[in-house]
């Protein structure tokens, strides 16, 4: 949808375009919270002073019946790994004035995502999940840390790429390399161990890319409308404890 342009940020690599009235930069962290807080930060260390806010984005597995694939999900709290002991005091929240333009943008208002350290791929497990949480990812909670750490607003904003009855066709755990990236030869090597998997693969392709373009479509719509109000973007949070 737009023409992005390959530059260095920070320590890494990002894309940047003109969005409206407004300056893109894009980093892809690859899968994992790991992977999302070390590449965040050699961002944000280097750069906060000119970054005005922080959308934390991608896919998200759905934990409540009433969302669906391609939804788009705006958090107003986000969570670590429920098996952290201090979860609770660990609370981070989006900023309220992203969250409100989020909604008005076309967004669904949810008040839990969950970050986990591996990949929820079971009805049971997301039901269990879907007892406190809305929708589950594995980025959202270092992403918004690394921010907030730097007084940058930020927002979690995730559309759903599997629903909550939906099982998983593969172990993704076994087909990501150290990078957080999925590895095509792991895949082939997955499905020929089981091709029964094949239908389920196809299944989540065609929803992943269904999610890809609703995403696409929210975050390009959500750009232009934030660059137009300044009164979003301006003002600075506090930091906040992680």
């Amino acid at each position: 949808m737009r023409k992005f342009q390959r530059r260095e940020w920070g320590a890494t690599e990002g894309y940047f375009a003109k969005v409206g009235s407004a300056e893109v930069g894009v980093i892809l962290t690859g899968i994992g919270s790991k992977h999302a807080g070390v590449e965040s930060s050699k961002v944000i260390w280097g750069e906060y002073d000119s970054i005005d806010c922080c959308i934390s984005s991608g896919f998200a597995g759905a934990l409540k019946p009433e969302y669906r694939i391609g939804q788009t999900l705006v958090a107003r709290n986000v969570f670590p790994d429920e098996q952290r002991a201090d979860m609770e005091n660990q609370t981070l929240a989006s900023s309220e004035a992203l969250v409100n333009l989020a909604t008005e943008c076309g967004a669904m208002p949810v008040e839990r995502f969950c970050t986990v350290n591996h990949v929820v791929s079971t009805p049971e497990e997301k039901r269990r999940l879907g007892s406190r949480f809305d929708a589950v990812e594995m980025e959202t909670f270092e992403v918004m840390g690394e921010s907030l750490a730097f007084g940058i607003a930020p927002v979690a904003i995730r559309t759903v790429s599997d629903e909550v009855d939906e099982n998983l066709p593969l172990d993704f755990g076994k087909v990501t390399t150290d990078d957080g990236k999925v590895s095509l030869p792991r895949v082939l090597k997955e499905v020929a161990r089981r091709p029964q998997s094949i239908p389920g693969l196809m299944r989540l392709g065609k929803h992943s890319r269904y999610a890809a373009e609703s995403l696409a479509e929210f975050l390009d719509r959500y750009v232009v409308t934030l660059g137009k109000r300044v009164d979003v973007v301006g003002a600075k949070v506090t930091a906040a404890a992680r």
